[in-house]
């Protein structure tokens, strides 16, 4: 008791501070509006879920935000999304008007929303918005203004408002609760208890409940400002913000760091404190918020805030080592010139010099609090700042101005000075200080006072010398219109004795925008394309071989070195350095962009000045950034990469992939599609919202790419007409300072057209087969047909020569035959001589005997008969001419080809009269002279012809000469 007495003492006696400043520095505050994410602008609430995506409470339901993407998910009812709360599962609850549920990605990504209102009894089926969301393990509760509703183990239950439940909150394993006529509730054992005993809380209006420290709760209240509440105990915190919170409306409120809360307003913004209630830092419009109503608050993973407004998001880079320093809030010249002098920080504007007062226990300078102040006599453009002889010099639109005493005493005031270039290495020692202005340069005679009559101008220049460097002896200088300068000084430092202009001509890329600066005990000329370096050999410029490693032939407009020897730059209005003490993997130094970080804008080529590595001053367009070198290096944000959505193209669009899950690695194709839908987009982003602009992306479609694609900022890819296959795509992203997410990736499968199928190719193996044999059957034929043709064409040569030999032969044949058939007709004219020989013998035979007889009769003699009889014997003998016969037999088969003989062989039964027959029918002689050769009638050759043809066998229709001229054959 004791303790909570003290407790309250120490509470009610902290004193207000209402006075307290909050630091220089800003974060960057990013802004979104309807314009981005195509919705209404109210927001309700945000909440983030494990794979780093915003989701947001909106009037038009739920809004998702990956770093590049929105998408809007619709309740069923259309009604406006009140509040959100995620679960481990990825779960998302949502409460509207009439409708209670959760959002969960499907098995292709995409958000679905499943309805919980079935389970509410009949008896709470209608009912109001729900405003708060809490999950406490596996039960979750929902508040309307009439019932809280807890949903555990798929089974809703309720409890009643006594008066109207008015807020819910959890807070240390807690769940807390106001009631309109019971005040601040806990719940225990499932029921409710009164959370305060000391005083009532029935009129106080709790909007928020956070830890604090410890066992003790941070408390909001919409118009009675902060309170604590320790073991029952509530107690009203001071803070340095009391008067302004108590003339306003609490919303909400956060703790995001070990010592520091958020607490955000109705009408005065963002305000951040820290555990003694002592303002650290504060966001209204004037800051960059779009809206100073606030309804919602985020710490998200990276520390940074995120402000649901009244119209709106905005994005408090809070975790940032950058932040934007404005000397003169109202105004917000541009920065032109920075330096740190006795404490204090100086920033040259476009209107002035300010000053701010350092704490020497804060090493980041953007860390101090207070104001700027402006410096006396300094109105107009600052164009640089030195430090010389232990004082200050300013370099002004109206002249050289030393600072003394919070006010700019004129040494000169002639014509504008650009800057200074102290002579000698040792800038505190009392020496000759050169000041290059409008129209030449100018001799300042340094001493401790250094008077205007101790400034001369230097004779035989006139040209405008903004940027000067010291090499020994000589002066380089530069204009960024005319050239390089490479000036020699006489011995009184008052004279141009000899002066050298380099352009174009001269090796130089272009006689246009080149800058002279002493980098690295160099006299480094920056130019469009590289830095170039002058050649004492050849006396002229060239590429400088010591810088060209770092920028090759970007175009470099400001260099400068930092005390740990790495080079700071200006290139296409962006900033950059070349870190040696961070060397890439494959090199000796690094270089790190900032490209969130524009440098001076229009034709100034930019200033950076670095401090130190905590401290790296960059002027702008707008006052001045700031950049905490070593944690920007040393930061620990986590790079992670989204695969948004994947689209797959043919006659229409079709998304098969909506982002809100990643595939388990190894996994099967998540999705098989026709061989049509062979074009796919890919959209994916980094789940490093603040840095957006740093982050690049390299891809590859494993089946189509061997290698990785180059790094890009593009957050989209497309791939089209992809033969069918196995793909998986998976990208990858890169910051600025070289730190490499891990990989996502989606697979999935094209299919192939029907005419490419396995059963497909088999047909065409089929076909192919068939194919081949046919060709080689229509080979075969064809070699055969050509066999044939050779043939037919060797047996054409064969024939024609055969018939050329036939012919020849036949000729000579012919000749034979004729010379034969000459024979042969001479044989038969002899036959047919002899024939008739015998014929007329024959007859004359016949004719002697039938006279002899005749005259026998005649004759009367006695024994003249026997006289007579061996004459009639020799006639007799004549007659049958046995001799005769068997000579024209031979002559016959001779010419006959042996036709005698054959028939006789053939038929046996041939009498040698039928043979005389045979004859004498082959050589077609008529019966009369068969007859008077045989010596027959004429009766007896036909008898003979007849005996022939039975011997013969021949049917009567067979004519016997022909049969004997075949006979043969």
């Amino acid at each position: 008791m004791y303790r909570v007495l003290i407790f309250l003492l120490l509470l009610t006696g902290l004193p207000q501070r209402s006075g307290a400043q909050h630091t220089i520095g800003l974060p960057e505050i990013i802004n979104y509006n309807s314009n981005d994410f195509h919705t209404g602008a109210g927001m309700n609430c945000i909440r983030q879920g494990n794979n780093g995506i915003l989701y947001m409470a909106t009037n038009d339901g739920l809004l998702t935000f990956n770093g590049r993407y929105w998408k809007l998910h619709r309740l069923p009812n259309k009604a406006a999304v009140r509040s959100l709360a995620l679960d481990s599962s990825g779960r998302i609850y949502a409460g509207g008007h009439d409708e209670i549920g959760y959002f969960f990605p499907s098995s292709d990504g995409n958000l679905v929303y499943h309805s919980l209102k079935h389970l509410v009894p009949p008896v709470g089926h209608q009912f109001a918005d729900i405003w708060d969301i809490i999950i406490s393990g596996d039960v979750v509760y929902f508040r309307t203004v009439e019932s809280i509703f807890e949903l555990k183990k798929n089974r809703i239950t309720f409890f009643d408002a006594p008066g109207g439940w008015l807020m819910m909150a959890w807070a240390n394993g807690l769940l807390y609760t106001t009631d309109r006529s019971m005040g601040l509730l806990i719940l225990q054992n499932g029921k409710w208890e009164p959370a305060c005993l000391n005083v009532p809380t029935t009129g106080l209006r709790i909007s928020s409940i956070t830890p604090y420290h410890g066992d003790t709760l941070l408390v909001t209240s919409l118009t009675n400002g902060l309170f604590l509440l320790h073991n029952k105990i509530l107690a009203p915190y001071k803070t340095g913000i009391d008067p302004l919170l108590l003339n306003d409306r609490v919303n909400c409120a956060v703790k995001i760091a070990d010592n520091q809360y958020a607490i955000g307003t109705t009408g005065n913004g963002l305000f951040i404190i820290d555990g003694q209630g002592r303002l650290f830092r504060h966001f209204s419009r004037s800051e960059g918020l779009q809206h100073n109503n606030i309804r919602s608050l985020l710490s998200d993973k990276d520390h940074n805030l995120w402000l649901a407004l009244e119209n709106g998001i905005d994005l408090v880079n809070y975790s940032s080592p950058l932040h934007h320093i404005y000397p003169d809030r109202n105004s917000q010249v541009s920065g032109s010139a920075i330096t740190v002098f006795n404490h204090q920080l100086y920033v040259g504007t476009s209107n002035g010099l300010f000053a701010l007062p350092l704490d020497p226990q804060e090493k980041d300078l953007s860390a101090n609090s207070g104001t700027f102040t402006e410096i006396k006599n300094t109105r107009g453009q600052v164009w640089s700042l030195q430090e010389v002889n232990q004082q200050l010099l300013m370099g002004h639109q109206d002249g050289a101005f030393m600072i003394s005493n919070g006010s700019a005493i004129q040494l000169s005031g002639n014509q504008g000075i650009w800057s200074f270039l102290p002579l000698q290495p040792d800038a505190r020692l009392e020496q000759l200080v050169l000041a290059g202005a409008y129209t030449g340069l100018l001799l300042l005679n340094y001493t401790k006072n250094p008077q205007p009559e101790n400034i001369v101008k230097l004779d035989s220049l006139y040209e405008s010398m903004r940027f000067l460097a010291a090499d020994h002896n000589i002066i380089w200088g530069s204009h960024p219109y005319r050239g390089v300068f490479r000036m020699e000084l006489s011995a009184d430092k008052k004279t141009v004795i000899r002066k050298t202009i380099f352009t174009q001509k001269d090796g130089l890329p272009a006689g246009t925008n080149n800058f002279v600066y002493r980098v690295k005990n160099r006299i480094a000329i920056a130019t469009e394309k590289g830095v170039y370096e002058y050649n004492n050999a050849t006396g002229r410029m060239q590429p400088s071989a010591y810088f060209k490693p770092f920028f090759k032939e970007m175009p470099v407009r400001y260099l400068t070195e930092d005390k740990e020897g790495n080079i700071w730059f200006v290139s296409n209005q962006l900033t950059g350095v070349v870190d040696f003490n961070h060397p890439a993997d494959s090199s000796y130094f690094s270089i790190t962009w900032f490209p969130g970080l524009p440098a001076q804008a229009g034709t100034s080529p930019g200033y950076i000045y670095p401090y130190d590595k905590e401290n790296i001053f960059i002027c702008s367009g707008k006052g001045v950034y700031h950049i905490n070198y070593r944690e920007y290096m040393n930061a620990g944000t986590h790079l992670g990469v989204l695969l948004s959505s994947v689209t797959a193209f043919s006659p229409k669009d079709s998304l098969i992939f909506g982002g809100y899950i990643v595939p388990p690695a190894g996994q099967r194709p998540l999705v098989r599609l026709p061989e049509k839908w062979n074009s796919f987009h890919f959209e994916y982003a980094a789940n490093v919202y603040p840095q957006k602009n740093n982050i690049e992306f390299s891809c590859k479609l494993s089946g189509l790419d061997r290698e990785w694609s180059d790094w890009s900022p593009r957050t989209e890819k497309d791939y089209t007409n992809l033969s069918y296959g196995t793909y998986t795509f998976s990208v990858r992203a890169r910051n600025n300072t070289g730190n490499i997410s891990g990989t996502v990736s989606y697979t999935f499968e094209v299919l192939p057209a029907w005419y490419q199928t396995g059963w497909a190719y088999a047909g065409y193996l089929l076909a192919a087969a068939a194919l081949l044999l046919w060709l080689f059957r229509q080979h075969r034929k064809r070699l055969q047909h050509l066999e044939a043709q050779h043939e037919a064409a060797q047996k054409q040569l064969h024939y024609l020569h055969q018939l050329e030999l036939y012919k020849n032969e036949k000729e000579l044949i012919t000749l034979q035959h004729d010379k034969l058939a000459s024979e042969v007709n001479l044989k038969n004219k002899e036959l047919a001589t002899i024939t008739m020989h015998m014929v007329n013998r024959g007859k004359l035979v016949a004719r002697i005997r039938e006279e002899l007889l005749l005259l026998l009769k005649k004759n009367t003699l006695p024994g003249a008969a026997g006289d007579f009889k061996p004459v009639m014997r020799l006639l007799e003998d004549a007659e049958k001419g046995d001799s005769d016969w068997e000579q024209f037999a031979a002559h016959f088969d001779e010419v006959h080809h042996n036709f005698l003989s054959i028939i006789k062989k053939k038929y046996p039964a041939l009498s040698s009269t039928d043979l005389k027959l045979c004859a004498y029918l082959k050589l077609n002689l008529s019966s009369k002279e068969i007859a008077q050769l045989m010596n027959i009638s004429v009766k007896g050759v036909e008898i003979s012809r007849y005996r022939l043809r039975k011997k013969l066998q021949l049917e009567t229709t067979v004519n016997l000469f022909d049969f004997l001229l075949k006979v043969t054959e």
